[in-house]
């Protein structure tokens, strides 16, 4: 049986047998077919072969090369240079050849270095503060336009969720204010994140892969002070605050299990180990704490991840009509 390559369907469109939307519908539907993605998984395209990884360490090279020659004559010479290198290496690797991991890594260098050169256009922090989030969002909102990077609306969003914060904090008095404010943003993202779901319920398209990477954002935006206000970084992690974390992780993986994300639970995971293994500290079994902990977590997360879809189905015939039409096209 023949098969074809990404490089003879390049070939096939220099040499003007194929068109380039022929090509691009081509690789869709082959994507499709091959991957059937179920409504509870989140299949989303990393690395499609080990050229991925050697074009990303041979583009981190030249980003990192012409950075620090142009830092050697000013500092905001390298960053504008590093994005102009970076958007320039995305027209052929992204644009061109399709590659999902440059493209994820030309798109962070393209954002960083657009946060980093406005940050360095007011002295005294100001630049960082208000500059470099405005241009970073703008920088990644010109780079959707052109490219449509699934992780671009999530990268673009974090340097304006700092602008939020640190903004709403200064307004409202003091530092005691930005935990709840990153927990309204973080609110703001999983709704967000949510509306893209609902594009693609079946997740099949590029609107399920910008979900998944605004899940992830999102996830640690919520669960950050929500464990803060129960004190599960603290010294003092007692038996009630303990329950409170386990009862808190519960109503997460119920969450994560009807909208079928898991980045909520592997947000919250660090705090629930944390707790549960200071708990068992106190207790007196000191050099097995985590080890007990990781084994007893670890094992009930593999066993909801052997009986991901029948709990998945058992909790969603549970939930109302309505909720149900919105997180999955399976029922």
């Amino acid at each position: 049986m023949t098969t074809y390559s990404n490089d003879d369907i390049d070939a096939a469109i220099s040499a003007g047998v194929l068109t380039q939307a022929t090509a691009d519908a081509f690789r869709e539907h082959v994507e499709k077919r091959l991957a059937q993605p179920s409504g509870d998984e989140e299949h989303f395209r990393l690395v499609t072969g080990f050229n991925d990884i050697f074009v990303v360490i041979a583009c981190a090279l030249l980003l990192l090369s012409v950075g620090w020659i142009g830092n050697s004559f000013a500092p905001l010479l390298g960053a504008v240079a590093v994005a102009i290198a970076a958007w320039g290496l995305a027209e052929f690797f992204v644009r061109k050849r399709r590659m999902a991991l440059p493209a994820i890594c030309l798109l962070l260098a393209f954002v960083a270095s657009s946060y980093y050169a406005g940050a360095l256009l007011l002295p005294d922090g100001k630049g960082a503060t208000i500059i470099g989030p405005l241009l970073a969002a703008l920088g990644a909102w010109v780079h959707w336009r052109r490219f449509h990077v699934p992780i671009t609306i999530a990268a673009g969003l974090i340097p304006v969720v700092i602008l939020v914060t640190t903004l709403g904090a200064g307004l409202l008095g003091g530092s005691e204010f930005l935990l709840p404010i990153m927990l309204l943003a973080g609110i703001a993202v999983f709704v967000l994140a949510m509306r893209w779901d609902a594009q693609d319920r079946a997740r099949q398209t590029r609107s399920s892969d910008v979900a998944f990477w605004l899940h992830l954002l999102a996830a640690p935006l919520i669960v950050r002070p929500v464990f803060s206000a129960i004190n599960t970084l603290g010294d003092d992690a007692d038996i009630v605050r303990v329950l409170a974390v386990g009862v808190l992780y519960g109503l997460i993986a119920l969450v994560s299990l009807a909208i079928a994300r898991r980045a909520l639970m592997v947000a919250a995971l660090a705090y629930v180990l944390y707790a549960f293994s200071a708990l068992l500290e106190d207790s007196g079994v000191v050099s097995l704490s985590f080890a007990i902990t990781a084994l007893v977590i670890g094992s009930g997360l593999l066993m909801l991840s052997a009986f991901w879809h029948p709990s998945r189905m058992a909790l969603l015939k549970r939930l109302p009509a309505g909720l149900r039409r919105r997180v999955t096209a399976d029922i």
